[in-house]
């Protein structure tokens, strides 16, 4: 698009279902494992496993120094559960299994904090869906499923 970007902003391509992070990374000319790291992980989470999900923070911990940090975003756990999601969640799920782009994970937003210190990580942020509306989307009036399951977390390597 033209855009200029930072020098210091890097895109490391990764297909998370079949590589290997911390190669990925390593074999970057452009990543520097002794330098604090921002990881922007948004539109993600939700479209791998759990072990996939899981596998991607500990090698996050494993090569970033500590202060190092994570942003990205999740869907509630219930919203895959179809006594427990809405109509418009159980719609947009279907259609997207449809196209091959199928949404499968969720997280407890409840248990996350733990999961993380357990991996070595200071969960600084775990916004709801009510502080996502509050803060991004109070000027919209159109419903979408981030509205009902989507959380946006910051996470810190201790």
């Amino acid at each position: 698009m033209g855009w200029n970007h930072p020098a210091k902003l890097h895109f490391i391509p990764i297909d998370f279902t079949k590589d290997n992070l911390i190669s990925a990374l390593t074999n970057s000319s452009s990543y520097d494992p002794k330098v604090k790291t921002f990881f922007n992980w948004l539109g993600v989470t939700y479209f791998l496993t759990r072990a996939e999900v899981f596998t991607t923070f500990r090698s996050i911990k494993e090569i970033s120094p500590a202060s190092s940090m994570i942003v990205f975003d999740y869907l509630d756990a219930d919203a895959f559960i179809p006594e427990k999601s809405s109509p418009l969640m159980q719609k947009t799920l279907q259609y997207l299994r449809k196209i091959s782009e199928p949404m499968i994970t969720g997280l407890d937003p409840s248990t996350l904090k733990d999961e993380l210190a357990c991996l070595g990580f200071s969960l600084q942020e775990n916004l709801g869906p009510e502080d996502i509306k509050e803060h991004y989307f109070k000027r919209h009036t159109e419903e979408y499923p981030i509205h009902e399951y989507g959380h946006f977390a910051c996470a810190v390597v201790k």
